[in-house]
């Protein structure tokens, strides 16, 4: 058996061990990240609910800040949709949409990442004096080994950048929440008060009177008739 016959040979043994191994990897994968954010749950839910407020926290606008979105449907809520175009490939195509809402709880679409095609949620729930929101993608893979091999590595592909994404929103909206710094100015210093006017309406202006003089001496008395 020539080399090459072995080579043919040995490579197709190991595309059957693959596949072989692939029906054992799960026909459906799911990625999510959390964070615990600053506010309450219906604080949160509309940075969620509209989609024209993605990219304000999009993971990708930091890797491209040229990427375009553009938005159909309507501006919140169910049948609301975004997509993006980025001349990165890491980043490529995109989109999301809106397909169910709970208020304050979760927002279900579905997706579209470089072409992996799945559905994704924002969950929202309590924690302690703030709210943990969970972003999940799941990838259903079928009985396709290439696509169960592919997602082995979606936890790897995605997952970064949605913990990035969910820091980006948590600043966010504890920015928006923060109370505004007010700009204390000093007063402007003023001249005194002026001196309330005289009965009639009239400012009186003290007159100087002058210094009294000595009296002349007094002159002799004329003399006596003759």
């Amino acid at each position: 058996m020539g080399p090459t016959m072995r080579l043919i040979l040995g490579l197709s043994a190991l595309v059957l061990i693959l596949a072989a191994v692939a029906l054992g990897l799960p026909a459906h994968v799911t990625v999510a990240r959390s964070v615990v954010i600053n506010a309450p749950e219906y604080a949160v839910y509309p940075y969620l609910n509209n989609l024209r407020r993605f990219q304000e926290w999009s993971p990708w606008v930091a890797r491209d800040p040229e990427m375009k979105f553009t938005y159909s449907g309507p501006r919140e809520g169910k049948g609301a949709k975004v997509e993006w175009v980025s001349g990165k490939p890491s980043i490529g195509t995109g989109s999301m949409q809106i397909v169910q809402t709970e208020p304050s709880r979760s927002v279900d679409l579905t997706a579209n990442i470089n072409g992996l095609e799945g559905d994704s949620s924002y969950e929202l729930e309590p924690s302690g004096s703030g709210s943990k929101v969970t972003w999940s993608f799941g990838y259903q893979t079928g009985s396709s080994p290439f696509k169960r091999w592919k997602a082995l590595m979606l936890d790897g592909f995605i997952g970064a950048e949605y913990r990035a994404g969910l820091e980006k929103l948590k600043a966010l909206v504890e920015g928006d929440r923060a109370p505004a710094v007010r700009r204390v100015v000093p007063p402007t210093p003023t001249a005194p008060p002026a001196a309330p006017p005289a009965a009639g309406g009239e400012t009186v202006v003290p007159q100087q009177t002058p210094a009294a003089t000595p009296a002349a001496e007094a002159a002799p008395p004329p003399p006596p008739p003759q």
